[in-house]
């Protein structure tokens, strides 16, 4: 067994975080409409300043205060939670209680209002912002529920606004009601499009990281089962030749029955989950390997006290997959003239493997998140292995290192 470790090229560390686990396109744009939101409520907060006491002159005198929290306090609450680190599920409950403590808002007017009419050419400084909890509601809520509490925010709005004034300075109803409905529209039809849209990315990008995860088990599994087909094989020539050789004793049919044995498994393709010991660790490896690169040497080194050692199929599966991946990346971006090595170091608590190259390299941090050879067959599936982990090592020009261990956990 050979003893050798591969030189590789000074890298950096990627320390980015795991594009896999990354906060949702959906939080991202509740986030953006939540910040809008607040400086929203913040503009029409100031607007209202001069017809706050107007209208504090005909309710009573407890209802100017209360519809100043009620009205303001949720969407100032959401803008503020938005610039922060909140919580998603935080925005989304702030978002929530803002569209619905408008509602709660107009019915206090019943209480609050003491019969008096607006002065000629005033209105209700609440009735100029219906739009902005429906905008709320949208980050939220299904559309037909947007939509009802935005026709109930602009008919409560404007129908307190016709009952306030006097005869002779209303408006029609319906036409301001459809006016300021159709006006918010634009803006609400906006919110719910945006939320739409990150929810379908979410899932997008979820059924793509499934669907590369299934792929790269399935390049495990492909791998495994080439290894037992070799070997399988093999059992069945020696057997056969044995047979016409030598005479039938203990030793050839124990054989024979090993070898029929494996053809059922094949049969019903069954792949061995037993552990490894070090001998299968490393031919599946190294069919892992060759499979992608046929010129490619394994490196091996053993440490003392590792010759027993039983190493978890899904380890080894998990590891020969990510190996696989790196070495066909290498062979897509490294470049023509680059060198490959591969090494392998079985150890009396775990198993690592390094894949390097001398290649161009890149910067680790600027890979997109649409490509999913780094993030999801090689960080995301030995994240989800226990006792897994890989480290991807680059700088431009200089070359990549990539290391996959596995540690035995208790």
């Amino acid at each position: 067994m050979v003893t050798a470790t591969p030189s590789t090229p000074p890298a950096v560390v990627d320390h980015s975080r795991d594009r896999a686990a990354d906060a949702s396109t959906a939080d991202a744009i509740v986030r953006m409409f939540a910040r809008f939101i607040g400086i929203g409520y913040i503009f029409y907060l100031l607007l209202a300043l001069i017809d706050i006491p107007t209208l504090a002159a005909i309710t009573a005198s407890w209802w100017t205060p209360v519809a100043l929290v009620v009205f303001f306090g949720p969407g100032l609450a959401l803008g503020a939670v938005s610039t922060g680190a909140g919580r998603p599920s935080v925005l989304r409950s702030l978002a929530a209680l803002t569209a619905v403590t408008y509602l709660i808002g107009l019915l206090t007017w019943v209480g609050g209002w003491s019969g008096a009419p607006l002065p000629e050419g005033r209105t209700t400084w609440f009735s100029l912002f219906p739009a902005l909890s429906a905008l709320a509601a949208a980050c939220v809520w299904r559309p037909p529920w947007v939509f009802g509490q935005l026709a109930a925010a602009t008919f409560g709005a404007q129908f307190i606004n016709y009952t306030a004034r006097t005869a002779a300075g209303r408006n029609p109803l319906v036409p301001d009601v459809v006016y300021g409905f159709g006006e918010s529209l634009l803006f609400v039809g906006a919110g719910i499009m945006g939320a739409r849209t990150g929810r379908l990315l979410d899932k997008t990008r979820a059924e793509t990281y499934a669907a590369a995860a299934d792929t790269a088990a399935m390049h495990a599994r492909t791998v495994e089962r080439q290894r037992f087909d070799a070997l399988t094989h093999d059992s069945v020539m020696s057997t056969l030749l044995a047979a016409s050789r030598m005479p039938v004793n203990a030793g050839l049919v124990r054989q024979a029955e090993l070898a029929v044995t494996q053809l059922d498994r094949l049969r019903v393709g069954v792949l061995p989950i037993e552990d490894f010991d070090s001998d299968a660790v490393l031919a599946h490896l190294r069919v892992a390997a060759t499979e992608v690169d046929e010129s490619i040497s394994l490196a091996v080194r053993l440490e003392p006290g590792a010759e027993h050692i039983r190493v978890p199929a899904e380890a080894v599966r998990t590891i020969g997959a990510g190996m696989g991946e790196a070495l066909r990346n290498s062979r897509r971006h490294a470049g023509a003239g680059a060198s490959r090595m591969v090494s392998a170091a079985i150890e009396p608590g775990g198993l690592r493997v390094v894949v390097a190259d001398t290649g161009k390299g890149f910067d680790p941090s600027t890979v997109p998140e649409h490509r999913l050879g780094v993030a999801v067959s090689i960080r995301a599936r030995m994240q989800h292995l226990p006792g897994g982990s890989a480290r991807v090592e680059s700088r431009p020009n200089v070359g990549t290192r990539i290391e996959f261990a596995w540690t035995r956990t208790p």
